[in-house]
């Protein structure tokens, strides 16, 4: 509905009809290749609606209304809606579900997809999204100016539960570092699978997401460059991952490329338009087995110390983690904090990750 490509999908025999396919409303069909599963439970919109806080003056933008179940109840409770919607189709039983009603001039429908479209000004986002727009959507919106009070989310349970893991849970991973690092996010309420039509293969969870403001001073490349490595093995130590030989080059050819074009470190504050670059943290979120971990220490190649310059090179990350005690440590204890010092750690003896 609100992201993804359009696809023309072939009449399948024996659906001539409404009656005939449990996955119409309106006579229109739901696809579920395009994330279309329309809540059908009264209650669960009012609950949603009502864990959200709208106040009446707030402008909600709704991302996917479908055939408009939560979006006559956002129109109800704010001052407008702003609903931004794929399929045309949805579009015309959005206009036409409205249209002649008190509330029809209090809506606005945008047709387009979400991630590519400019995004107007809103107070508050309240949505049932395709979820496998979920990653991207999420950080388009904290990358969105002026900031929004709060975005009120349905997503996968799964992807849900990794943006509030805390560190020690099992399912902390970069996307919770990521999002966490920009936004205070908390979990609403669970929702069953049967709670729509067509219902999806998986349950769900309604998510709260308040953006942070004003944003940590830190350049979002180099922390995203930082965060993927230590994420890509997640448990184990920080150590055994700052002495694979991948990366090792990666870092060695970052800290050659930088001195020789004798760089010159700029205090984060100063480099605001690199920071504002959030969209960089959303990056390749493809699926939710984003942080691969075999839980085996002896599988990746140490760096080969024959090289002189690379043996140097190579204490000299160590004698980093050293100084930060971050040897013995591993990603899935490190809080916000830790990372950050780790960074700063890092960039001090002139080592960057972008």
């Amino acid at each position: 509905m609100a992201g993804g490509k359009m696809k023309k999908d072939k009449p399948q025999r024996g659906s001539s009809s409404a009656a005939s396919n449990p996955h119409f409303q309106g006579g229109i069909s739901f696809h579920k290749s395009k994330g279309q599963h329309i809540l059908k439970n009264p209650l669960l919109v009012d609950s949603i609606v009502q864990k959200s806080g709208i106040k009446s003056t707030d402008v909600i933008l709704e991302i996917g209304p479908g055939t408009g179940n939560l979006t006559k109840k956002l129109l109800e409770a704010g001052k407008s809606v702003i609903a931004v919607e794929l399929d045309p189709r949805m579009v015309l039983e959005l206009q036409r579900r409205f249209q002649g009603t008190p509330l029809s001039n209090r809506l606005k429908v945008i047709q387009g997809d979400v991630l590519k479209c400019d995004l107007p000004y809103f107070d508050i986002c309240v949505a049932n999204i395709p979820y496998q727009i979920s990653s991207p959507l999420t950080f388009k919106l904290l990358a969105h100016r002026p900031l929004f009070r709060a975005a009120v989310i349905m997503f996968q349970r799964e992807f849900a539960m990794r943006l509030v893991a805390q560190p020690g849970d099992t399912l902390y991973c970069r996307l919770s570092v990521n999002t966490q690092l920009l936004a205070r996010v908390s979990h609403l309420l669970k929702v069953g699978k049967n709670n729509f039509r067509p219902p999806p293969k998986v349950d769900s969870s309604v998510v709260r997401i308040e953006p942070r403001g004003p944003l940590t001073p830190v350049n979002f490349k180099e922390w995203d460059g930082l965060v993927r490595i230590c994420f890509n093995r997640k448990n184990k130590t920080i150590g055994s991952i700052f002495r694979q030989k991948s990366v090792l080059n990666i870092l060695e050819k970052n800290y050659r490329t930088l001195q020789a074009l004798q760089f010159s470190e700029k205090a984060p504050s100063d480099d605001m338009e690199m920071a504002l670059d959030v969209s960089t943290l959303g990056e390749s979120f493809g699926d939710l087995s984003m942080d691969a971990d075999d839980g085996n220490d002896d599988d990746d190649i140490e760096m080969d110390d024959g090289d002189t310059k690379r043996a140097e090179f190579k204490e000299k990350v160590l004698a980093v983690l050293k100084e930060g005690n971050f040897e013995e440590k591993r990603s899935s204890k490190l809080a916000q904090a830790d990372f950050m010092h780790l960074l700063s750690l890092f960039n001090k003896a002139g080592i960057h990750f972008s």
